[in-house]
């Protein structure tokens, strides 16, 4: 080994400069601007928690609608009953609260028409009074497609309804 030659124990680490410009803004403009941004990003928020609150009663009807798809047999008798008490109820529970408690027929056809977002099937609400008022020999002889029909629409009428702010 060379005794001229410097060894690696020798080297040491350079310490970093300082930077040759700052990392704070300049002019007061650039304040004005993060100040801005910051209470628009809060706004938004604001805005978000606002519809998320307000959107409560459709998460809550969306998972008891999962449930009465999900059931089977005799159970899926008792969820067929149960489907147009639940969108009475979604109904019932929108924010701007509709007069629907009295709502029949094709009044309350109209009124579901009005309130979605696609294009309820004709006759869903007669569908929803057969569901409600017939004999369960009569809801026995639907088929699996026509309930999964039935339950798909109604996802539809509660994902996508009007709400008045």
């Amino acid at each position: 080994m060379n005794a001229a030659a410097p060894s690696i124990d020798q080297l040491r680490e350079l310490t970093p400069g300082v930077p040759p410009f700052s990392y704070l803004p300049q002019t007061w403009a650039w304040w004005v601007l993060g100040v801005l941004v910051l209470l628009l990003a809060c706004l938004c928020g604001a805005l978000r928690w606002h519809r998320w609150r307000r959107d409560r009663y459709r998460r809550e009807a969306l998972a008891r609608l999962d449930e009465l798809a999900a059931s089977e047999g005799e159970q899926r008798l008792v969820a067929l009953r149960e489907l147009p008490e639940l969108l009475k109820r979604v109904a019932l529970s929108m924010p701007d609260a509709p007069p629907v408690a009295s709502l029949a027929g094709a009044q309350w056809q109209c009124f579901l028409d009005q309130r979605a977002r696609r294009p309820l099937p004709s006759g869903f609400a007669d569908t929803l009074q057969l569901l409600a008022y017939a004999p369960d020999a009569t809801l026995r002889r639907l088929d699996t497609q026509q309930a999964n029909a039935l339950f798909g629409a109604s996802r539809g009428w509660i994902e996508g309804h009007h709400v008045a702010l």
